[in-house]
């Protein structure tokens, strides 16, 4: 479903499915709505599930300014709310998307029912002024845009870390649904270098000062892996902040915990949700 959002973007919302409530899957930086698909089959017992593509991620278009400030991801869940039309949802996000579920609802209370979120990347408040460069950013400009194959970019990887330690479903529904063929041949990342770059760099970070009126009951999730690298080591400050939050800690996972256990993480959601 092709859902109008800010600044001339056009949001793809998927259908995934189900009977029940309805519950939004809201994705990480560089994903994609159809990576997260090794849970749908456990969400669907539940609820009727959506998930949404961020703008210039997925199959979502950019926005016509170029602008990937985190006000935008925001303006995408509300706007994929509006377009399921079903009321409030139940909010499933990871990284970003558990930042964008958090900043729509603290925008327009009411959105959601409630929200089970893996290390949402909802910052230290100074944080939000820091200077320098961004080393995610960084990272994600040195990314390989292109392959001859999806084979070829799934056997490269899943021989490096982090992708090589997600579970092998995952790691293929990423590369199935985050690369688009190429008209000369071969495949190209959807969410561009570039775009996944900026992402990281965007600004209007949701903080976690500004969450303390954010009344919907909330799980905020994470690895023990990274240890207190990270979004893992400022999880408890974020779930201490929200009035209705709470802490739950997976030592086997790192912060891509629900690529790596997929049926771990969605039973542990709907468990919570469904209450």
């Amino acid at each position: 479903m092709r859902v109008p959002s800010t600044n001339g973007v056009e949001l793809e919302l998927h259908d995934f499915g189900g009977d029940g409530p309805p519950l939004l899957i809201a994705h990480a930086t560089g994903m994609c709505a159809g990576a997260y698909r090794p849970m749908v089959p456990l969400l669907t017992e539940r609820f009727h599930v959506w998930a949404l593509d961020f703008r210039a991620h997925g199959d979502s278009t950019a926005p016509t300014s170029g602008d990937l400030a985190w006000p935008g991801m925001a303006a995408d869940v509300a706007a994929a709310v509006d377009a399921i039309g079903a009321g409030p949802v139940a909010g499933f996000g990871h990284s970003m998307g558990g930042a964008s579920l958090i900043a729509a609802e603290h925008d327009r209370p009411g959105l959601l029912t409630r929200a089970f979120l893996f290390e949402p990347i909802i910052i230290p408040s100074e944080w939000s002024d820091a200077a320098g460069a961004n080393p995610m950013a960084g990272a994600a400009r040195r990314r390989r845009p292109t392959f001859a194959s999806r084979d070829e970019a799934l056997g490269r990887y899943a021989r490096r870390p982090p992708l090589g330690v997600w579970r092998a479903d995952a790691l293929a529904a990423y590369v199935d649904h985050g690369f688009a063929d190429a008209p000369g041949g071969g495949v190209t990342l959807k969410c561009t270098p570039e775009h996944e770059a900026q992402t990281f760099e965007g600004a209007g970070k949701i903080t976690i000062d500004d969450i303390g009126a954010v009344a919907t009951p909330t799980v905020i999730a994470r690895g023990g892996r990274d240890g207190d690298v990270g979004p893992a080591g400022f999880a408890g400050a974020v779930a201490d902040a929200l009035p209705h939050g709470a802490l739950r800690r997976y030592e086997e996972l790192s912060h891509f915990g629900p690529f790596e256990d997929p049926h771990l993480v969605a039973a542990e959601a709907v468990a919570y949700l469904s209450n």
